[in-house]
């Protein structure tokens, strides 16, 4: 079957360098964009072989922009094409940045992949991202390798699971994050290598409850009572369930050296 950005990326002139699994994904979540008005961003531009690549698949319509912290990645502007230097895991460059450019429609970030680059990343864009938009984080391994991260156990993939549970807490108000991104992730996609958010602020809110005019039988919830009867197994097989503890985690961040700033993100 034919793929259009593995194509592109084949025929690019600048060098670029992907995981060849990654082109399905693209296709999959990218595709609906095409040939419309949108912003896209890409964290990492290296030697620039993507940023035509994303042009030439979205379109004239599209804006291009690479984010990268290294200067000599200017060179590769052009019209349709627009370059930032900054550092992304640096809260003070995307405050300045989106008070230039706006809210943006899909980021995708290859950047750095160290736990404080996606996680610092994420926290400050997605507030940015408009309705119908996308943030979508490569290479998430580097969670599983040390030399990118302080503690595994405060990596980028544990910051991602917390989301999970920051999401269907708008379900259950009894509990509450210090940082939540819940009012515009609706919906969290895993992969091996990547994860995605999609956003969506009209649909982060609670649904009502709502029934057809059918008969009701009456028939009798036993949900409860089918659980009664094996409520002591489930209870020792839940004890032994490893759940993320945040509170340990909370402890660890106070020792590192970007605890001031990582610490808002599991608590």
């Amino acid at each position: 079957m034919s793929n259009l950005i593995k194509d592109l990326f084949f025929k690019s002139e600048n060098f670029s360098l992907k995981l060849e699994k990654y082109f399905d994904i693209y296709e999959e979540y990218f595709s609906s964009y095409k040939g419309k008005k949108i912003i896209f961003v890409e964290i990492g531009v290296y030697n620039g072989g993507s940023l035509k690549i994303w042009k030439n698949f979205f379109g004239d319509n599209a804006k291009i922009i690479g984010i990268d912290i290294n200067p000599e990645c200017k060179k590769f502007e052009e019209p349709g094409i627009d370059i930032y230097i900054g550092n992304q895991s640096d809260p003070n460059f995307w405050y300045n940045f989106f008070q230039k450019v706006g809210n943006v429609d899909i980021i995708l970030d290859d950047g750095g992949h160290t736990n404080l680059d996606q996680i610092i990343t994420t926290a400050q864009c997605i507030p940015y991202i408009n309705n119908g938009g996308i943030l979508m984080v490569e290479d998430v391994q580097t969670s599983y390798i040390n030399s990118y991260n302080s503690k595994k156990s405060l990596s980028f993939i544990h910051f991602a699971k917390k989301i999970i549970d920051d999401v269907n807490y708008t379900f259950d108000n009894s509990k509450k994050f210090n940082f939540s991104l819940n009012k515009y992730i609706y919906s969290t996609h895993f992969y091996e290598s990547m994860v995605i958010f999609k956003v969506n602020r009209s649909k982060t809110i609670q649904n009502n409850k709502v029934d057809n005019s059918g008969i009701n039988h009456k028939i009798e919830d036993l949900t409860w009572a089918g659980n009664k009867l094996h409520i002591t197994t489930i209870d020792k097989t839940l004890d032994r369930i490893n759940f993320i503890n945040f509170k340990k985690v909370k402890k660890i961040i106070k020792n590192m050296v970007n605890s001031k700033i990582l610490l808002k993100f599991f608590t």
